[in-house]
This record gives structure tokens, C-alpha cells and sequence, in this order.
């Protein structure tokens, strides 16, 4: 990757970028299993969601600013035994796979989610998107499972792939409030 691209927090102004960015794969894909393409004031409420939760939203920028790829990660579960793990989902321009974006818009997201304690990483993929699980593999994800005929897209049964990656120190040591987990949990 040689351009000159910016990775950072992604603000209500890139929603319209994502926005069409998304919709790509929700109308052409089965990289994700969502059927109507959200408008540009769904994907702000996204947003906003998902950063006031704690949790990264990320977008990578050329230099003028145009949003190429964008990347969050959200909890994994709903219940607060999942506190720590994280669903990461990043989602690059189609005509800018294969430059290396996806690849460095996924190092930053996780990092970010390192930075703010969480320990696991999951992605869900469809295998149907074999070019998402080699880009998460490069990064540290091993795979960890296989949901067959999860979902339907596209007039087909499509498996889904669990990858997971260490975070941090992972399970290898106590999270910092593990006093206050003790009494949350019981």
C-alpha cells in the first residue's frame, strides 16, 4: 500500500461513504446477510451506537478524503459475560480490493479494540466470501468453527465461517476490574 490513505474514527460526515460502500455488498454479496441497503441516517445512528457503546468505527481515506473502507467492532453477545469480545466487520470499496486497504484497515480496528481492553476478537464470515477468511487468517485469525446453512441469500444456503483471534493478553490473565466481574457474574 503505497498511496497516501489515513485510517481514523469514522464521523457522522462518512456516513454517506459507507453508506454506499455497504450497499454494494448487501445488494451484490453475501458478505453480509442483510437484504435492503441502509441509507446514509441509518448508518449515522450505527455509528453512534456502536461509539457510544465503547467500541471502534473505523473508515480508511484517501487524500481527498473519499472513504475506501470502513470498520467497526460491536460486542459479541449480548449478555455481559461477552464484555470483552468483540465482533469485528470491515467492508473495503470494490474497486479498491486487492490494494492492501482491507489489510490495514483490520490491523488498526484491532488495535483499537486492544487499546480499550477488549480480549477476543470474532469475525463471522460467509464462506461463501473466501477472500474475507484469507484476509482475516493473515491477521491472526484462526478458525475456530462452521455454521452450515446459517444463512440464505441469493437463492442459497450459505455456510458461515467463526474465525477468532487473541487480543492483548486474551484469557491468559484477569481483566483489570475482575473484582467487580466476580460480583456481576453471580
Amino acid at each position: 500500500m503505497t498511496e497516501d490513505l489515513t485510517i481514523c474514527e469514522a464521523g457522522f460526515e462518512d456516513s454517506a461513504g459507507i453508506a454506499e460502500i455497504y450497499a454494494h455488498y448487501v445488494l451484490e454479496s453475501t458478505a453480509t446477510f442483510e437484504t435492503e441497503p441502509p441509507d446514509a441516517v441509518e448508518i449515522r445512528r450505527r455509528i453512534s451506537d456502536i461509539v457510544d457503546a465503547g467500541y471502534p468505527f473505523l473508515v480508511t481515506r484517501d487524500s481527498t478524503g473519499r472513504v475506501l473502507a470502513t470498520g467497526f467492532a460491536h460486542r459479541y453477545g449480548p449478555r455481559v459475560g461477552y464484555r470483552y469480545s468483540v465482533e469485528t466487520t470491515i467492508y473495503v470499496r470494490p474497486d479498491c480490493v486487492g490494494r492492501g486497504i482491507g489489510s490495514g484497515l483490520l490491523t488498526a480496528l484491532v488495535e483499537a479494540c486492544e487499546a480499550r481492553g477488549y480480549r477476543q476478537a470474532f469475525a463471522v464470515i460467509a464462506a461463501s466470501e473466501p477472500a474475507s477468511v484469507v484476509l482475516h487468517a493473515r491477521a491472526g485469525y484462526r478458525p475456530v468453527g462452521t455454521l452450515t446453512g446459517a444463512g440464505w441469500k441469493h437463492g442459497q444456503w450459505i455456510d458461515v465461517f467463526l474465525m477468532q483471534r487473541q487480543l492483548g493478553q486474551g484469557n491468559e490473565t484477569l481483566p483489570e476490574d475482575a473484582g467487580e466481574s466476580l460480583a456481576q457474574d453471580q
